[in-house]
């Protein structure tokens, strides 16, 4: 019976996955930019900051397959790299934000006096449009790589720290944590065996629709001017010099642009590819 009932939901679980194809779609796109950027010293034909005036301008052919900027650097072999520090910024403000918003959602949707003063800290962070609370902090805290991943996780926590705090206060009343309660068990069992545990489908869920925003905020904060140093090569900074260019060289905001649509797209696909998955009225419809 136990491996029945465990094959089974597994089995269905599988044929769901495989059969979504926007899911499949966004993940196969996904794995390729992850691919590129850690084999990015071995995929690029040239370094990301070599110069060659003599090269500057020139449109995509088979010693540039995606041109050349203004100062003649290689646009594809930029591009490579760029992914990885969009990948590496991402990645970190998902942690921040996951660790500070679980920790401040499950806190409050557990703890019925914290919930007030928590709720509306999420409330005044949330009132203010991403990018902008983004451009404070890293106008406070100054710009650098580690401050725009700080600044992003901050700005993105009070997404997960408002779902995880409404699926905790569900989970709170349920039979088997007032049963837990009942027997005396700690505080903090309870919260990592029966609540994080419950909480893990959503989160992660939530957690590539967040990465799929860092993206597309770091490119942001960088086309403003505002993000990591200028001398990182970021799909941000190469569509802002780009812009200069854009009538008579687009191939230098195109290929960046086509980078960042393709990379969110791919998060974004696989979201919802999750959520789907892990959605009980679905699975219970299949």
């Amino acid at each position: 019976m136990t491996v029945g009932s465990f094959t089974l939901p597994f089995a269905s679980s599988l044929r769901r996955l495989f059969g979504n194809r926007a899911m499949l779609f966004g993940a196969i796109i996904l794995l390729v930019v992850i691919v590129a950027a850690i084999l990015a010293p071995w995929i690029a034909p040239y370094a990301p900051s070599k110069l060659s005036i003599v090269n500057k301008l020139k449109g995509p052919s088979a010693a540039h397959i995606f041109g050349t900027d203004e100062f003649g650097r290689d646009i594809f072999s930029r591009a490579i790299f760029a992914g990885r520090i969009s990948l590496l910024v991402s990645l970190g403000v998902v942690c921040i934000s996951t660790v500070l918003g679980v920790f401040l959602g499950v806190i409050a949707g557990y703890f019925r006096r914290l919930d007030a003063p928590i709720s509306r800290l999420l409330d005044a962070m949330m009132s203010f449009p991403d990018i902008l609370l983004a451009i404070a902090l890293v106008a406070a805290l100054g710009p650098s790589l580690v401050t725009v991943i700080l600044a992003l996780g901050i700005t993105y926590a009070p997404r997960l720290a408002r779902i995880v705090r409404g699926s905790t206060l569900v989970l709170r009343e349920l039979p088997y944590i007032e049963a837990a309660i009942s027997m005396g068990l700690p505080t903090w069992q309870i919260l990592g065996r029966h609540v994080l545990l419950n909480l893990a489908s959503p989160i992660l869920v939530q957690a590539t629709f967040v990465f799929a925003s860092a993206m597309l905020a770091e490119a942001s904060l960088s086309f403003l001017g505002v993000g990591v140093s200028s001398d990182m090569p970021t799909w941000g900074t190469m569509l802002a010099s780009g812009r200069e260019f854009m009538n008579n060289a687009p191939w230098l905001m195109v290929f960046p642009g086509l980078a960042i649509v393709f990379s969110v797209l791919s998060l974004q696909l696989l979201g919802d590819g999750l959520r789907d998955l892990v959605d009980p009225r679905l699975a219970k419809e299949s």
